[in-house]
């Protein structure tokens, strides 16, 4: 069974987090939330409490197949201030494993250098934050290991997308017609 990461903060986008979370868990892949700030309990941009599975400073990420960066504000500045978070996605990234991204959460993987030479894409008013990128207005843009969607809009085909890379196109079409979604 595959494994993925989805990190939350305080001020992330819940309805972004909390749908890749559902859609991977009932894809076949085994997720672990793992909160930044010191605290398992976090509170979503819209005031919703929610508490996450571990410290992201507690996750054995040697064993993960993929991270995943919800967006939202504060959320996604206070991801961006995580060096556990930083350090996992670099790791990740330049070892070749899967790095997603979806809304403002892009910004960070700008902010590291992730994106240049690449395609992505991300919250509108985000995307002069993808530096290096080549900036294409799609609801998800996957180019080698990086996968970036613009935000809650494109949530549920960026979901799908990462459970077809981890496990595979049946199990995404399962997925698909089981929630009924029709795009």
């Amino acid at each position: 069974m595959k494994k993925a990461v989805v990190f939350f903060a305080n001020g992330m986008e819940e309805c972004e987090a909390l749908l890749i979370v559902d859609l991977l868990r009932r894809g076949s892949v085994e997720v672990v939330t793992a909160a930044v700030g010191g605290s398992r309990d976090i509170v979503s941009s819209h005031q919703i409490p929610i508490r996450a599975d571990a410290l992201a400073e507690d996750v054995a990420y040697s064993a993960a197949d993929m991270v995943i960066l919800p967006g939202g504000m504060p959320g996604t500045k206070n991801l961006e201030a995580s060096s556990t978070v930083q350090q996992a996605v670099l790791d990740f990234a330049n070892g070749g494993k899967k790095v997603a991204a979806i809304c403002a959460a892009p910004s960070i993987l700008g902010h590291l250098g992730l994106l240049r030479g690449k395609t992505a894409t991300s919250y509108v008013g985000m995307r002069d934050q993808l530096d290096g990128a080549t900036v294409l207005d799609q609801e998800v843009v996957v180019d080698g290991n990086i996968t970036t969607s613009f935000g809650l809009g494109g949530a549920i085909p960026f979901a799908l997308e990462l459970v077809r890379q981890l496990s595979g196109d049946q199990v995404a079409g399962r997925v698909r017609q089981d929630i009924e979604y029709l795009h």
